[in-house]
């Protein structure tokens, strides 16, 4: 299979990364897809005129994608970046060893883009041209029957502007279901990445929720260690001041100075603690910040889904409608086929009546 895709197919962009697929159960974690580095490549099919990124492990295609104008390349971290799939309902992660590999496979990710959007805007071109040619066809039927004056042309015409109606109806349809697929995919990619920052504010919230009660255990603690501070040092205070009053001398100043030192030792742990307390403050105003953004992520998250829901909705109206169409538009061809029909065996009948006559004449 993949000598034929190079046979085929032309390299235009090529690179090394790790590759990773997101998990179909959970959508938010990823799973490796190669255990080491291999080779991610941009190909071009002149031949279907679409293009392609293909990566291969051994012989195993770890990718091998059909890139869309509705597909974006997102940058979640300095060296990974990943893009949804439809086809393959998947979406894939890679990892680059470098911030510049990041960077070149992003600019070229968008060129080959945009380079899809024009083949796909030509392609769309020549359909709309063959439409044409397709619509020229019974009009000059509909001409042909007007100068031979047959009234079975009124017939034909009502049937052929329905179809006109009908196809230009299906080419809208068409355009309005692309555009719809495009921005459930790119809300798809948008509540992904809202998953994933709210999963990482749950994380940082579990971590600071242990953190706070550990603080919290702790200032008691020290609350308690404190209070007892306190009362040594007024204890203190009260022994340094007897000494002072009953003025000795000798062994009572060696004892003064111990305690002086203590007294200050003591006084440098309560600021050291009072410190601490006040850090441990700031750390619950963060906290409670962290709560409000997290309430804001899951807010954003359920309006996402709501929007979801809604282009899913329109989708599947958008499906019904062009289902319909079709439908419409090959009653129409029936009936037109019929109005043909019939139109051939009023023209025999006419040839009959006209070689008739000249008979009727010559006698």
């Amino acid at each position: 299979m993949f000598p034929q895709h190079r046979e085929r197919e032309q390299p235009i962009f090529s690179t090394r990364a790790h590759v990773f697929q997101i998990d179909p159960n959970t959508k938010r974690n990823w799973i490796p897809a190669s255990k080491h580095a291999v080779t991610v490549s941009f190909f071009y099919d002149a031949s279907r005129n679409v293009y392609r990124i293909i990566s291969v492990g051994g012989t195993k295609a770890i990718i091998n994608c059909i890139i869309t104008p509705s597909m974006t390349f997102t940058k979640t971290s300095q060296k990974f970046g990943q893009w949804a799939d439809s086809r393959a309902n998947t979406v894939y992660g890679l990892g680059f060893a470098t911030e510049q590999q990041l960077h070149q496979f992003a600019e070229k990710f968008k060129e080959v883009k945009d380079a899809a959007r024009l083949a796909r805007e030509k392609s769309q071109d020549k359909e709309l041209a063959n439409s044409a040619l397709n619509i020229a066809v019974p009009q000059f039927s509909q001409d042909l029957s007007d100068d031979l004056q047959s009234p079975p042309v009124m017939c034909v015409n009502g049937p052929e502007d329905k179809l006109y109606r009908s196809q230009s109806a299906d080419i809208t349809l068409a355009s309005e279901k692309e555009r719809i697929k495009k921005m459930l995919s790119e809300g798809s990619i948008c509540e992904m990445n809202l998953e994933a920052e709210l999963f990482t504010l749950q994380d940082s919230n579990t971590k600071l929720i242990a953190a706070l009660h550990e603080a919290n255990t702790n200032v008691e603690q020290w609350k308690k260690q404190l209070a007892a501070y306190q009362v040594e040092t007024e204890r203190l205070r009260e022994q340094v001041a007897d000494l002072e009053a009953h003025g000795g001398h000798g062994p009572s100043d060696l004892l003064k100075d111990e305690l002086t030192q203590s007294l200050e030792e003591l006084e440098a742990l309560l600021k050291a603690k009072d410190e601490e307390i006040h850090i441990l403050q700031s750390k619950k105003s963060e906290y409670h910040q962290i709560e409000h953004e997290r309430d804001e992520v899951i807010r954003r998250l359920r309006e996402m889904e709501i929007r979801t829901s809604d282009l899913e909705r329109r989708v599947q109206s958008s499906e019904q409608n062009l289902n319909s169409s079709l439908e419409e538009r090959d009653r129409m061809d029936s009936e037109i086929q019929r109005a043909i029909e019939i139109l051939d065996i009023k023209i025999f009948d006419l040839n009959d009546l006209r070689q008739s006559l000249v008979k009727l004449i010559d006698k």
